[in-house]
């Protein structure tokens, strides 16, 4: 019966051993599975988030701001042909005329900017509209009705520059009353500088106007090839000083030349700019 007994005991000791390994081999065979599959199946990671790559914009060669003068004389091909440039152009209407106040709105409308071009007195025997003009022989208070007259005939307009007025113009007393009225309705004023002698930028400094000067006239030779190269002046001094102020007509010749080279200009990275962007 011992015997029997003993014989019992060890073949149970034998099954438990037996599955204890069992156990022990199915554990490594699981373990070395999962580490299969773990290599087989790379982690999953989030990607990075990429900022937006921004397009950098050209910089700037230089500003160029053109001023148009003498609309309100003609409602033609040619009037209508800047009226569709593609390029921000400041058109400067002479007031008293049949379609001074017609061409104001038009620009106005089709997003030009637009100043008032002030008949001012010349030294020479020639005088422009005479319900406008501007006399260095007025007293102030007749010089502020013509300003106030001005500005409510052309109510679009955001500034003003000088047609002649090398007499007027050369007045400390004469540009001193103007300024008060363009600072009191918020207008600038562009000194066309048809005389070395004006006051009209340091008068308008002084009086804290908006202000600012002619560099370039663009068409005083009408010849297409003349312009072109005025123009190529006005450009070579907005690259050199940052900006630069051009004074053209509306004439035929100064509408082809700006038609053809605006386009070129554009290319080499000139912005142009209405004047009201560069006085100041």
């Amino acid at each position: 019966m011992t015997n029997q007994k003993n014989t019992g005991e060890r073949q149970q000791k034998i099954i438990v051993f037996l599955l204890f390994i069992v156990l022990i081999l199915a554990s490594i065979i699981i373990g070395t599975f999962n580490k299969i599959n773990l290599l087989e199946k790379p982690p999953v990671t989030k990607a990075p988030d990429i900022e937006p790559i921004e397009a950098v914009a050209p910089v700037s060669t230089g500003k160029i701001a053109i001023i148009i003068d003498d609309f309100g004389y003609r409602n033609d091909a040619v009037s209508e042909g800047f009226l569709n440039m593609d390029a921000d152009l400041t058109y400067s209407v002479i007031p008293g005329h049949e379609y001074s106040q017609t061409m104001s709105k038009k620009a106005f409308q089709l997003g030009y900017e637009v100043i008032v071009h002030i008949p001012m007195g010349t030294t020479a025997p020639k005088y422009g509209e005479d319900e406008y003009i501007i006399k260095a022989s007025m007293t102030s208070a007749e010089i502020e009705s013509r300003m106030d007259k001005v500005l409510q005939h052309l109510p679009e307009a955001v500034g003003m520059n000088n047609h002649q007025g090398s007499k007027a113009s050369a007045s400390k007393r004469v540009m001193n009353v103007m300024g008060t009225v363009l600072k009191e309705n918020g207008k600038y004023f562009l000194d066309s500088r048809t005389t070395k002698e004006t006051q009209a930028e340091l008068v308008m400094r002084t009086l804290g106007v908006p202000t600012g000067r002619r560099h370039v006239f663009l068409d005083n030779n009408a010849d297409e090839n003349s312009i072109s190269q005025q123009l190529y002046i006005l450009a070579e001094k907005a690259k050199t000083s940052g900006f630069a102020v051009g004074i053209g007509h509306v004439k035929e010749n100064t509408l082809n030349v700006l038609q053809r080279e605006i386009p070129k200009l554009k290319a080499d990275n000139f912005e142009f700019v209405f004047v009201s962007e560069v006085v100041n």
